[in-house]
């Protein structure tokens, strides 16, 4: 086999480093697709009692894309501008479906940063909406092409945004889920305790 020249040596490190980007980028959009359409099916069909862990399943999956993102190399835009990638998706009938699934657990209260403690009101539809938004537009840029400004994308939006906002949608969606398992659990106990008791006291012991 004939030695690569230097010229050739680089040109196939660049192309390797090219093609890993690409798969990675692919990566990222078919998590980013699979959580779109998933919220969405949920926000259309779920019923209030599936809605929480269904969504705290997506919410969990897409964190943990955005901490592959994170670890990443900074990945920067190619113009100091945005490219224009069509007008934003409406989600204001998926924020409207979700709050009405959500009822009285969609308002939540959270830090948004634990270093400069503040506490937050916020709607889960909202927030849940907010990400959508966010991932949606980093997908239309992949779909154009343009994988380095959907990584670039994706990965400071959720620096700046959706990874926080996600990160507590999260911890709020868990709650929902140990308050409903965890106080069923004590009180069950509780009632067998109680049934328990009742039963040595009829026996008179």
């Amino acid at each position: 086999m004939t030695d690569q020249l230097p010229g050739q040596a680089a040109l196939a490190a660049l192309l390797a480093v090219e093609s890993e980007t690409v798969r990675f980028a692919d990566e990222i959009a078919a998590s980013v697709r699979a959580f779109l359409d998933s919220v969405r099916v949920i926000a259309a069909q779920a019923t209030p009692g599936q809605a929480v862990s269904l969504l705290l399943l997506q919410i969990s999956e897409i964190a943990l894309t955005g901490a592959r993102l994170g670890v990443q190399r900074d990945f920067a835009p190619r113009d100091e501008y945005q490219p224009d990638v069509g007008p934003d998706a409406d989600l204001d009938d998926l924020r409207m479906r979700l709050a009405e699934l959500l009822g009285n657990v969609d308002t939540m209260s959270y830090v948004f940063d634990p270093y400069q403690p503040e506490v937050v009101e916020s709607q889960l539809s909202d927030d849940l909406a907010s990400i959508a938004s966010d991932l949606e537009l980093g997908l239309r840029h992949h779909r154009a092409g343009d994988v380095e400004e959907a990584l670039w994308w994706w990965q400071f939006s959720y620096v700046s945004s959706w990874g926080a906002l996600a990160g507590a949608a999260m911890k709020a969606l868990l709650s929902v889920v140990a308050h409903d398992r965890l106080d069923v659990d004590n009180e069950s106990e509780l009632d067998v305790i109680e049934a328990a008791e009742a039963a040595l006291d009829a026996g008179g012991v």
